[in-house]
């Protein structure tokens, strides 16, 4: 990155404020693209300080059973690549500070195509990239373009990287490491905290990039946890099960979705700004 982006200043003004992040994941179009737009909208007041943006696949395999329903949901209402640039773009027309991360799977940025989806992501105010399916080993195929387009490329650090493979990791990676805390799929054990700071301790050795830490954390107690040894503390799947949760019984978003899944990020926020406070 050749100058200041939204990444880079968000993490520096909380090291400035001497507390730790909240990163949240929604999937674009869940349960359809109003509804999650105003989700959105809202999660920056709520206290999200970073947002990941799912991008809907048919095939999600890293993840566990509620991102793939919330996939699947947003798949069914219509939503594709040019609903979540677009998303972005609408996100954008209020909110120039916080950083918008996309998430997800190479298959649909390879249909879009590659040099359009970075001229379009860039154009539409996408500040990361994290594609769980793209190992260090295929770099040429979109990870040094993202980076030369200005969009960083963010990677996962697992459990079981050995030191090795954490090299090649962290080779041309920007903006943030995400640590998955717990081995397997999204949404299904809880992180300990514990193991977690003394393998962050160890990542920190090695990288000056923050630290976020997903997978496994749900309440406000395992947020503020997390956040007291990392950068910043990820929640997705507990959130998406919100979401999930606010839908009446034809599958349509209930009259308090909106709210509940807002109301949810603030209790976590209020952890996380509490562990350092």
């Amino acid at each position: 990155m050749s100058a200041p982006d939204r990444i880079t200043a968000r993490f520096a003004a909380l090291k400035a404020e001497g507390r730790a992040g909240l990163v949240t994941f929604i999937t674009a179009g869940d349960p359809d693209f109003d509804t999650s737009l105003e989700i959105l909208s809202g999660l920056p007041a709520a206290g999200a300080d970073v947002i990941e943006l799912g991008m809907p696949f048919s095939d999600p395999m890293a993840d566990g059973p509620a991102i793939q329903a919330s996939s699947l949901r947003a798949l069914h209402a219509g939503q594709n690549m040019i609903k979540t640039l677009d998303m972005v773009r609408r996100f954008r027309e209020r909110d120039a500070t916080t950083p918008i991360v996309l998430m997800g799977y190479y298959n649909p940025i390879y249909i879009y195509g590659n040099e359009r989806f970075l001229k379009d992501a860039k154009d539409a105010g996408v500040d990361g990239l994290i594609v769980v399916d793209l190992p260090p080993e295929e770099d040429t195929e979109l990870c040094l373009p993202a980076l030369k387009a200005g969009i960083h490329f963010i990677r996962l650090a697992t459990p079981t990287t050995d030191d090795k493979r954490m090299g090649k990791v962290l080779t041309n990676t920007s903006g943030f490491i995400y640590y998955v805390s717990i081995t397997g799929i999204t949404g299904t054990r809880a992180a300990d905290a514990g193991d977690v700071g003394g393998r962050v301790a160890g990542l920190r050795r090695r990288t000056d990039l923050p630290i976020a830490v997903g997978f496994g954390i749900k309440t406000p107690e395992q947020a503020a946890a997390i956040a007291r040894v990392a950068d910043a503390a990820v929640v997705g799947s507990a959130l998406v099960e919100v979401i999930r949760a606010g839908l009446d019984a034809g599958g349509k978003a209930g009259t308090a979705l909106v709210k509940d899944a807002l109301s949810y990020v603030s209790v976590l926020a209020g952890g996380v700004r509490a562990a350092r406070g």
